[in-house]
């Protein structure tokens, strides 16, 4: 973050000082998470379901931070934001335990503060990425590709919200070059008020899908939001766009940016063509370009992934990146972000497959192609174990029954259905073809790997797979935890 202080972020979020003289200076970042402030830090009091931050800027102070943003008086030296109007309020702002509306005020000073910050940062390069699924794996590739190029700040993980993107936000400073932020929405509006936050000069938008149908009642509407972001760059900006998704390719006409089309379509500017998978299901193609094409293997594991990385690649090479030093440095990519794709193997020679960080229909898809390719033309035996997909709606039990069938169709050997709210998953499997005791219902995480442990063998392979709140990666830790660590595969 730059040097302000005290007084230069009153100003910023329209607030007022409380118990400071304004010449206090905030040298390091912000943080909502007061065991994790740093000396010269801003500690922001977020109010939360159990805990309310408020309570805890004395002990920020204490432990190194020099100042509070809060919405109400505390005992420490703060900035004190102005309340939002309950009319004013967007559901982007509802935050659990906000009953007087203080979470709101607070992440409203937030935001301000962030745009106070990328204003003075002219240099700064801002890359917006959204979509239905993939947003954090290409958040990551393209934040691996830049930062050869120049200082890159991007959120760990999915901080993707109207907390996590203006806090990503302020971790850029005068030496960042590039800002590679990831965009959210449960509900239309939310990106545009994201992208007012950190105007984007390079918008992405990988996909529209089922992710959230429960929250925005259909596709279009889910298209309707995530086109926010390409409506918000400005015209010498860069929109990049899924030619293979009708839905994205479409906002196009949504946009005064230049438009950079990615994907397998022959009308795309940036294409993959010639798509192989090795035995590990790792992808390699060939990236064709304007400037020339060149063979491409990706260390990651799903073909899903060929279409992040030609997002990712047109990303670089409009901010200046040449081919080859793209395909190099898609050639040794690393995964960065927990639970996507993470393959290991336990000490009992089991391959597991922990993509449970979270799951909508179009993921749990890609994943159990993945599985498919991993054992196709092997002994191994092929586990999926699956949980819920959240948030869909009316198109819950449809969604479900889909991939029930879709595991039969790829042949997945087993097929482990986790809690009764995915139930539809287990009956259409054991209604689909010949498939007789393959597919089985549990009630919960513990009969899971309670079965799992009795059955398993030697060189299977098991995909553990569902929306974030199933905690179904706790599966993938309890076969470790049989025999210890295993071993990361690249």
């Amino acid at each position: 973050m730059i040097r302000l202080s005290l007084a230069d972020i009153a100003s910023a979020v329209d607030g007022r000082l409380h118990r400071a003289e304004g010449s206090e200076v905030v040298s390091a970042g912000v943080e909502f998470d007061s065991r994790k402030i740093a000396e010269g830090g801003l500690f922001v009091a977020v109010p939360g379901e159990r805990v309310d931050g408020h309570d805890f800027a004395a002990q920020a102070i204490a432990d190194g931070a020099t100042g509070v943003l809060a919405a109400r008086e505390v005992d420490a030296p703060a900035v004190l934001v102005p309340t939002v109007p309950v009319e004013e309020r967007s559901s982007a702002m509802a935050l659990a335990g906000d009953a007087d509306g203080t979470g709101a005020a607070v992440l409203a000073g937030l935001a301000k503060l962030a745009r106070h910050v990328v204003d003075r940062l002219p240099q700064l390069a801002v890359v917006g990425v959204t979509g239905s699924s993939g947003k954090t794996s290409t958040k990551d590739l393209i934040a691996q590709l830049l930062t050869p190029m120049g200082p890159t700040v991007a959120p760990p993980g999915s901080f993707n919200n109207e907390l996590g993107h203006p806090w990503t936000v302020l971790r850029a400073d005068e030496q960042t070059r590039h800002l590679v932020l990831e965009l959210s929405a449960r509900g239309v509006g939310h990106i545009a008020a994201l992208c007012e936050v950190a105007p984007p000069r390079v918008g992405v938008v990988l996909n529209v899908g089922h992710a959230h149908l429960g929250e925005f009642g259909s596709q279009e509407a889910v298209a309707q939001a995530k086109g926010e972001l390409v409506e918000s760059l400005p015209a010498d900006g860069v929109a990049v766009l899924n030619a293979d998704d009708p839905l994205v390719a479409a906002m196009a006409e949504r946009t005064r940016a230049r438009v950079v089309f990615v994907g397998e379509s022959p009308n795309a500017h940036v294409r993959a063509a010639d798509i192989e998978v090795d035995e590990l299901a790792r992808p390699t193609f060939t990236l064709v370009t304007e400037a020339g094409e060149q063979r491409v293997t990706l260390p990651l594991f799903g073909e899903h992934h060929v279409g992040n990385a030609l997002s990712a690649a047109a990303v670089a090479l409009e901010l200046g990146a040449t081919l080859p030093q793209v395909v190099e440095r898609l050639g040794s990519i690393q995964r960065v972000s927990a639970r996507r794709m993470e393959v290991a193997e336990t000490p009992n020679g089991v391959t597991v497959v922990n993509d449970a960080y979270n799951a909508n229909p179009e993921s749990v898809r890609a994943a159990l192609k993945t599985l498919a390719a991993m054992t196709r033309g092997r002994p191994a035996r092929a586990w999926a174990v699956l949980g819920p997909m959240a948030e869909l709606g009316d198109a819950d039990v449809e969604a479900h029954d889909e991939i029930g069938r879709l595991a039969v169709r790829l042949n997945i050997d087993r097929l482990v259905v986790v809690g009764e709210q995915a139930q539809a998953m287990h009956q259409a499997a054991s209604l689909e073809g010949s498939w007789g005791e393959e597919s089985v219902l549990v009630p919960d995480i513990d009969a899971a790997v309670a079965l799992l442990r009795a059955e398993l063998r030697p060189g299977d392979v098991v995909l553990t797979k569902a929306s974030n709140s199933a905690g179904l990666w706790r599966v993938a830790e309890a076969l470790f935890a049989d025999g210890g660590n295993g071993e990361q595969q690249q």
